[in-house]
């Protein structure tokens, strides 16, 4: 869920390029992302920090407060202390700069979906 239309383009075009992971969905807003969580249940899901509607954080406490076992990564620009607290105590399983390399980016993705 990102609002960025280019950034959320070379994330599909990375998520498709990968024979175990499928894209299921997208989203601009906080509002949609909710929405969209809803609809296609993901395993995982990577959330942009500042989305229109309010914040990925709060996206993150609406997603997890109906759905617990949600597993949300977010991704930011930013590599604040403060947001990154927040992020976690909302439930996020990690909190990582959108400037991590592509592979550790799936490394990131797939050990979360283990689990970890």
């Amino acid at each position: 869920m990102e609002n960025h239309p280019v950034f959320r383009e070379a994330l599909r075009v990375v998520i498709e390029s990968e024979s175990d992971m499928v894209l299921v969905s997208q989203a601009a807003s906080a509002p949609q992302a909710i929405e969209e969580f809803r609809r296609h249940l993901p395993d995982i899901t990577l959330m942009d920090l500042h989305l229109p509607g309010t914040d990925g954080i709060g996206a993150v406490i609406a997603i997890r407060r109906e759905f617990s076992y949600a597993r949300i990564i977010i991704l930011t620009m930013g590599n604040g202390e403060e947001d990154r607290q927040r992020a976690m105590r909302a439930g996020a399983a990690a909190f990582v700069l959108k400037t991590l390399p592509k592979d550790e980016l799936l490394g990131l993705i797939r050990s979360v979906h283990g689990g970890e």
